[in-house]
């Protein structure tokens, strides 16, 4: 079981990493070793609470960019109707790119969900992945694509719409990285993006809204089950850690919408490079 205290603590910690490019799973897992909670993180209870904090910040991204959704979802249902996706339709066109980026983090995180959820219970290992999420998102910064010319006539959405169907299966290739815990969900989305050619506000839009689908899913999935499993004495820690998830879920996309227009990733790979090196250093005396 979570305390009250320990809830709030996670859950405002899961709603400020999940779209800051540092691992939200990464930093639940670590946390509770640093500060020496007793807690079981191979427990189903624990899983329960992380999918129903990450549930709070889907509806919070869902609800951050509804008047997108609004347009990406009718434009999904026009292209059905009208049974092609027309290139002049950005809105029909972005809700199928959305579609084909989840699919690989769906299929993998489906096949191999045991062996990632293993995972959970080694700090030791997420520290040192923590690096190498550091490590990754330097290198986007020196590899990147140059993004073309920016074109404020086509608005993001617009922008990342133009992508090709290869080059968003690279992005949801790269987001199958977040799987293993210390790597970051935003992080790989956006490295990915800026590999294949966005700018950094366009790459966290799609980083953004990539996440809704997938974090969903695996809402929709799992937590109606887990739920049925568990007593009201562990239901209202978890229903309070998802609170404090999604308000500071909405806090951090809120402030990363605008930091991404004119800044980049560096400050995150050093931060996750320096605090990786030193929790395997404290794990290892």
């Amino acid at each position: 079981m979570l305390t009250y205290f320990q809830a709030i603590i996670l859950g405002a910690l899961q709603g400020i990493t999940e779209l800051f490019p540092i691992s939200s799973l990464g930093h639940s897992v670590v946390l509770p070793k640093l500060l020496g909670w007793h807690i079981n993180q191979s427990d189903p209870y624990f899983l329960t609470f992380l999918v129903a904090t990450h549930t709070a910040t889907a509806l919070v991204l869902f609800f951050f960019f509804f008047d997108d959704w609004k347009r990406i979802i009718a434009g999904f249902f026009r292209s059905l109707k009208e049974r092609e996706i027309r290139a002049t339709d950005a809105d029909a066109r972005l809700a199928w790119l959305l579609v084909v980026g989840t699919i690989p983090a769906g299929i993998l995180g489906i096949l191999f969900e045991d062996t990632f959820k293993a995972l959970f219970a080694s700090p030791q290992l997420v520290a040192f992945v923590l690096i190498l999420n550091g490590v990754m998102l330097y290198g986007a910064e020196l590899l990147r694509r140059r993004a073309k010319e920016h074109n404020s006539v086509l608005g993001s959405n617009g922008r990342i719409a133009k992508l090709t169907w290869m080059q968003t299966i690279k992005v949801g290739a790269m987001q199958c990285l977040a799987l293993v815990p210390g790597f970051s969900r935003t992080g790989s989305t956006i490295t990915g993006s800026l590999l294949v050619g966005l700018s950094h506000e366009d790459a966290a839009r799609f980083s953004f809204l990539l996440a809704t689908p997938i974090i969903g899913a695996a809402s929709v999935l799992k937590l109606p089950e887990l739920l049925t499993q568990m007593g009201s004495n562990v239901l209202v820690p978890t229903l309070v850690g998802a609170l404090f998830a999604g308000v500071f879920a909405y806090l951090s996309v809120k402030f990363l919408t605008k930091y991404f227009e004119t800044e980049n990733l560096t400050v995150f790979a050093i931060y996750c490079a320096a605090a990786g090196t030193l929790l395997s250093l404290l794990f290892l005396l």
